[in-house]
């Protein structure tokens, strides 16, 4: 029998006994239903006709006594129109004979009110003569008759009463039959149902337990197994096919085990080897691989890192964040650039850190890999340069305002004493030093950055009104140079903690770039978007865009692009946007790919 075959009788069990139950419920109900109608349709006539009697009766009575009181016309009124009511009940009821002695008592009903009839025709004529004639003769003859006529009619009520009594007690036995008798019945189903059950599921289970327990071993390294088939059906043909796969599975593995031993000792041995610190993390942040590098480069040398929590090792917000965005896919890759500091003082260690997510095609996202290098001897190096330019600068600083002076002073004296040949070499040399002193400026504004000095009053910032300052502050060039210049922001998108004049400078900058590059007819987009507890800024533009070897260099002082226009600059802007931002504990990255255009990205932090 087969697998189907044995599920259908199983379920051809439950339903049988379910339709069993069902036809023995519905036979007790159509029982239960017969005795309530007989209840109903048998002695509800009678019970009113005679009720509807002793009214009409007693109304005729009442008609008596009017005439007695001295109305005989409107006694006479009531009484004939009762005596009519009276016969026709009197019909129904003679018409709705079902139980024993009922006939006789509507014979006997028919009797006394014919005789009752007669005595209040003599009533009538002895009134009309004498009323204390009438009196005496209603209290004499007619009072004892009519007293027999409507105990009849009560008589004839109780019998139908006591016959529904009883087959009210019938459809009370018939009821509690039923509910026994389906009780039973259901009873016994279910537990022939459950036994059905039970030994279909042992038949379909143990195989199943068997294969579970093989396949255990199996995960265990034991390839010498194999499910013992017992039965003609599918599970049957799924062990053999398993046992087939078993023995593929034992020769597979001793063909490869002792390879794949080589290749993880191998790809240790290169983990161990590599100058630079590796921390593999899972999307829970915890360290499931590490070469010694990168204990000792985070002063935990000799300290097996595998295992622990990326929290209990390093103890950077930024970072510990952008591990956890990374791993989860919520934010994009993190490239080189990021500076972790390990200590305080001279004995302080920096190490540049890089951030790349792991995901396979089947599994997806696995985490992240973190890659520390070694900056220390890099960092005092740019330290010196920055206070040698720092100093540099201050020392060029006041000779060239005395220059410029001198040659803004020639311009406004000697300008009508020299030929045109003189004057054009004087503006000249009047713009070069406006050049000079600009990127002098702007090597101080660097410098001061770098070196921590820069001042920054933080406050809420609403990007959409930085967008639109932004926005009209290049209106004019956009539109000289034939360029759109949009800002898009979601409606919700809350405020930042920033100085807005420091990031409207970093924002300006990066628009003033983007024009640049950006051909007529072209656009430049301006959007933001939360992320976290973090606000999105970008800058995209449809320009030629950056070629990669020249993406981790941009944002490195005196650094420019080479393309197809020609653009004039010092190389400062974008280093300057890159501290400004990192003193915003932000971060700063581009996108781009060559003939798609650029975006450059940077983040604040949300308020509150």
């Amino acid at each position: 029998m087969t697998l189907q075959k044995k599920v259908l009788y199983g379920y051809g069990v439950a339903l049988a006994l379910v339709a069993t139950v069902l036809v023995w419920a519905t036979v007790n109900l159509v029982d239960l239903g017969r005795a309530s109608d007989a209840i109903l349709e048998e002695n509800y006539r009678s019970i009113l006709a005679a009720d509807n009697m002793v009214a009409a009766l007693e109304r005729q009575d009442s008609a008596c006594l009017l005439a007695l009181l001295g109305y005989p016309e409107e006694g006479q009124e009531q009484r004939q129109s009762n005596d009519s009511q009276f016969l026709q009940w009197l019909g129904r009821a003679r018409a709705n004979i079902t139980i024993a002695g009922e006939a006789d008592t509507l014979a006997e009903v028919e009797a006394a009110y014919a005789a009752y009839r007669a005595r209040l025709v003599e009533l009538e004529k002895t009134t009309a003569r004498s009323s204390s004639d009438g009196r005496a003769f209603y209290h004499g003859s007619v009072f004892s008759v009519f007293s027999q006529v409507r105990g009849l009619c009560l008589q004839l009520k109780e019998m139908n009463q006591r016959t529904m009594h009883q087959a009210s007690a019938e459809a009370r036995r018939v009821t509690r039959r039923a509910i026994w008798s389906t009780v039973l019945i259901g009873l016994a189903a279910l537990i022939v149902g459950l036994a059905a059950s039970w030994h279909l599921s042992q038949r379909l289970v143990e195989p199943v337990r068997q294969l579970i327990d093989t396949v255990r071993r199996i995960g265990e390294g034991q390839y010498d197994v194999h499910v013992a088939a017992g039965s003609a059906d599918e599970l049957d043909r799924l062990a053999e096919e398993f046992n087939v796969m078993a023995s593929r599975l034992k020769a597979y593995h001793d063909l490869n085990v002792d390879q794949v031993v080589a290749e993880k000792r191998k790809g240790e041995a290169i983990l161990r080897s590599i100058d630079d610190g590796i921390l593999v993390v899972d999307g829970a942040s915890r360290i499931v691989e590490a070469n010694p590098m990168a204990g000792q480069l985070l002063g935990l040398a000799g300290r097996d890192l595998r295992s622990l929590a990326l929290d209990e090792v390093v103890r950077d917000a930024g970072l510990l964040q952008q591990i956890g965005e990374a791993a989860t896919g919520t934010a994009p890759r993190t490239a080189n650039g990021n500076v972790l500091t390990i200590g305080v003082g001279e004995g302080a260690r920096h190490l540049m850190y890089s951030i790349t997510p792991v995901a396979s095609r089947s599994a997806g996202l696995l985490g992240a890999v973190l890659v520390l290098h070694d900056v220390t001897r890099l960092k005092e190096v740019e330290r010196l340069k920055s206070q040698f330019v720092m100093t540099a600068s201050h020392e060029l600083r006041t000779p060239l305002t005395s220059v410029c002076m001198s040659v803004g002073l020639l311009r406004a004296g000697a300008a009508t004493r020299l030929d045109d040949k003189q004057r054009e070499l004087l503006d000249t040399a009047h713009e070069e030093l406006q050049r000079l002193r600009a990127l002098i400026d702007e090597l101080l504004d660097l410098s001061r950055i770098e070196a921590g000095r820069i001042e920054l009053d933080f406050g809420p910032l609403q990007v959409d009104q930085l967008f639109s300052n932004v926005v009209a502050i290049f209106a004019a060039q956009a539109e000289a140079q034939g360029v759109e210049v949009v800002a898009e922001t979601p409606p919700d998108l809350p405020a930042a903690r920033a100085d807005a004049n420091k990031i409207t400078w970093v924002l300006t900058n990066l628009v003033s770039n983007a024009l640049r590059y950006v051909e007529r007819g072209g656009h430049v987009t301006l959007a933001a978007r939360q992320v976290h507890a973090q606000v999105y800024v970008s800058v995209r533009d449809d320009g030629a865009g950056i070629l990669p070897q020249h993406q981790q260099r941009i944002f490195e002082p005196f650094v420019q692009v080479d393309g197809e226009r020609s653009v004039q600059g010092s190389g400062l802007g974008l280093a300057i946007c890159r501290e400004t931002v990192r003193a915003h504990g932000g971060s700063i990255w581009v996108e781009s790919e060559p003939g798609e255009g650029s975006v450059f990205i940077f983040t604040l932090d949300v308020t509150g």
